[in-house]
């Protein structure tokens, strides 16, 4: 049965569109999807089926759940609903490009590529050639003038996610919950009867469900055993590979503290000697922290990021954005200088760049000058 939607937001005065929304099977999605029908458009819901864990990886891959939870809630809208098969595009796109940077030594993000290559890339070539106008995801994001923003929540921000997106993209996205607080938007979904309104976030990889990196690596890049050194050399332990670890970890290498309070952190990996390093954290631990880093891949949302100037630099997800110096080296590469020191900047990661709280787009650490 269809819902009677009456509730927050109000709905504007617009052209009606004819959007996809995409539906997780999560409560974020599915109050976006609710908001552009409240809002008068055509709405048509859509799971993207990228992994059903044919290679029984430990953890729940729940996406059979997730297509029913989808489903019951386009029901509840009263929009229609269908899966489009997106696996072999997604083992290309994003799988590989996870498993091929670990290997090299590097720490990549899927789930930005994910939302590049696959949400507003494949997905958006399949809406298109099927008569939509635009795609809709749960992000929490906001769209003014045609430029992304920060969602209104900082605890639930997600434009970190969107820093790689093309401007082509950015015009056909549409992201209807990013005005709201996460509260607000569990009561949304209690006050339309939302089959998801009491469900819990997913944490897991995009769109692959409750599984730990750790394991999804392990089953593709076998282990490669060798010494943790301090910075003096002496061996600490013995690693499994050095895949399985990310500069600036501070658990889980196995390693114990040899001082209350104070722990060991990885501060390097050293692919040549098959070394990972670890030194007790402190402000001034070498290899820690860092203000220089060049960026490579660079990648704008709206006008091209080809002039010097000031900018905020976030490197990582639930990391501040610090104030730094861009200076464009040509070729999609730049220099950047953060004006304090960061800490476990990392080869690989993505660096998304704003205007205060708009993103103007994002990078790739290519490589990384450490203090002193």
């Amino acid at each position: 049965m269809r819902l009677f939607i009456d509730a927050r937001p109000a709905p504007r005065k617009h052209a009606t569109m004819k959007i996809l929304a995409a539906m997780s099977g999560g409560v974020d999605s599915s109050v976006a999807a609710a908001v552009l029908v409240r809002a008068g458009h055509e709405v048509h819901g859509v799971y993207m089926k990228n992994w059903i864990n044919e290679e029984n990886i430990i953890g729940h891959c729940p996406w059979e759940e997730d297509i029913e939870d989808a489903r019951a809630v386009a029901e509840q809208l009263g929009i229609p609903f269908r899966i489009v098969n997106l696996m072999t595009e997604y083992r290309e796109k994003v799988v590989k490009y996870l498993l091929e940077g670990y290997q090299s030594g590097i720490t990549p993000n899927p789930d930005v590529m994910c939302n590049r290559e696959m949400k507003f890339g494949v997905l958006w070539d399949w809406a298109r050639d099927n008569g939509f106008e635009g795609i809709a995801t749960g992000h929490y994001a906001r769209k003014e003038g045609g430029h992304i923003l920060r969602g209104a929540d900082p605890n639930k921000d997600q434009t970190y996610f969107l820093a790689m997106m093309r401007p082509e993209q950015v015009q056909i996205a549409h992201f209807p919950i990013g005005h709201l607080l996460k509260p607000e938007l569990r009561d949304l979904a209690r006050d339309l009867g939302l089959k998801t309104a009491e469900k819990k976030d997913s944490q897991g990889i995009c769109f692959i469900g409750q599984v730990k990196m750790e394991d999804f690596l392990r089953t593709f890049v076998p282990d490669k055993p060798g010494p943790i050194v301090d910075l003096e050399g002496k061996v600490r332990g013995e690693h499994r590979g050095l895949h399985l670890y990310t500069l600036g970890q501070r658990k889980g290498h196995g390693v114990a503290s040899p001082i209350h309070k104070q722990a060991y952190v990885v501060v390097a990996k050293r692919p040549e000697t098959n070394e990972l390093v670890v030194a007790i954290e402190n402000a001034d631990t070498p290899l820690l922290w860092a203000r220089k880093a060049v960026l490579h891949s660079i990648s704008s949302t709206g006008e091209p990021l080809d002039t010097a100037r000031i900018l905020n630099a976030q490197p990582r997800y639930r990391c501040p954005a610090g104030l730094a110096d861009f200076k464009p080296l040509g070729e999609g590469r730049a220099e950047l200088e953060y004006h304090e020191p960061q800490r476990a900047l990392t080869p690989g990661q993505i660096c998304a760049l704003y205007d205060g709280e708009r993103l103007l787009g994002g990078a790739v650490f290519e490589s990384i000058q450490h203090e002193g």
